[in-house]
């Protein structure tokens, strides 16, 4: 018992597992900026606070993954938080751009898709995993994840940006919408897999 929970214990604490809640504890930070920013009439640079924060969360996401597997640190713990790290920062970012209006009408709707399918992969998940089924993340779900964090840099810059450069809200938008529909396909490829696990276990 003592073993097994050093090990434990270890894991969680390998730099892959660090880069995860580093991912995690920038969720309050770039929410914390666009809230003062937007709400209390904050000034513009908040904004590009949130989006260097956001940019380098969005960076542990490759770093993580490309250490974990070149220091053999794998495990079922960081494989369990590092896709909800992915949903909380992607879902807080969304849900404050939609609170500003930065995406707003026939935009939300790219929001919602995507955060749909978030919760439609997770309770797939959740329930194969019950099965011991493991769904693998495809290659174009790993470039959806990578749109959207684009999509959602150029949205934290906002107004920002388009005070500097221009389209910068613009090309965020376009961006989301190409990521929604991405989101789209992936999300109805992991769930015909789950549906035949599940006929499969039926029968």
């Amino acid at each position: 018992m003592t073993v097994t929970t050093r090990r434990a214990g270890t894991s969680a604490m390998t730099l892959p597992n660090i880069l995860t809640y580093a991912r995690i504890a920038a969720v309050p930070v770039v929410v914390g900026c666009i809230y003062w920013q937007s709400s209390m009439d904050g000034p513009l640079w908040l904004r590009w606070v949130a989006v260097a924060v956001f940019l380098a969360a969005a960076i542990t996401d490759f770093l993580d993954g490309y250490y974990a597997r070149i220091w053999n640190q794998q495990s079922s713990f960081g494989r369990m938080l590092d896709p909800i790290a992915d949903k909380l920062l992607v879902a807080s970012c969304l849900l404050m751009l939609a609170s500003d209006a930065t995406i707003n009408r026939w935009t939300l709707w790219a929001a919602i898709v995507i955060l749909c399918r978030e919760i439609l992969v997770s309770g797939l998940r959740e329930y194969l995993a019950g099965l011991r089924v493991s769904v693998p993340v495809t290659k174009l779900a790993k470039w959806k994840t990578a749109a959207q964090l684009v999509a959602i840099g150029f949205l934290l810059a906002g107004e920002a940006g388009d005070v500097l450069f221009g389209y910068v809200t613009f090309t965020g938008i376009v961006l989301l919408w190409l990521s929604a529909i991405v989101t789209i396909y992936t999300g109805y490829d992991y769930f015909r897999a789950g549906v035949r696990h599940l006929f499969e276990e039926d029968a």
